[in-house]
């Protein structure tokens, strides 16, 4: 691809898929070890049905999946309108970099209880280039509405 923007775009959104996996895997995992399971069938084959029950760290875990979810989606759409808009590569990675990294640092802090604010300036520093994609797109497109 010749669209540097798209391919730096591309790269991110891979990191950010990644990662989402990633906290899956914690998630089973933690569901494993703390026998606390959401099907009565998984309780069953792990040890009865008085598994079957919710657990604060598996809670955890799958907040901080939903999170990812509600932010790394609407990223992915606004990046890849915004990558349509050619904007400068150089601006344009910088505005993934940041998003990329405060999701990384969102989930470390949600998975690993850091101490307050960490985890919300997180969140707050990575919705700045996701407004901005998001204004940047409305003003490319507004002439067309």
């Amino acid at each position: 691809m010749e669209n540097k923007v798209f391919m730096s775009f591309a790269f991110y959104s891979t990191i950010l898929i990644l990662k989402m996996y990633v906290v899956a895997i914690i998630t089973g995992q933690v569901r494993l070890r703390k026998k606390a399971f959401a099907n009565p069938e998984d309780a069953l084959r792990n040890g009865g049905l008085q598994y079957y029950r919710e657990d604060p760290d598996v809670e955890r875990c799958r907040r901080a999946h939903r999170n990812d979810m509600e932010n790394i989606f609407p990223f992915l759409f606004l990046g890849a309108i915004y990558s349509l808009l050619d904007p400068s590569p150089a601006v344009a990675r910088i505005h993934f970099f940041i998003f990329c990294v405060g999701r990384i640092v969102h989930t470390i802090a949600y998975l690993l209880r850091l101490k307050a604010p960490t985890r919300s300036v997180a969140y707050s520093v990575a919705q700045l280039p996701c407004f901005s994609m998001a204004l940047q797109i409305l003003l490319a497109t507004t002439p067309y509405w």
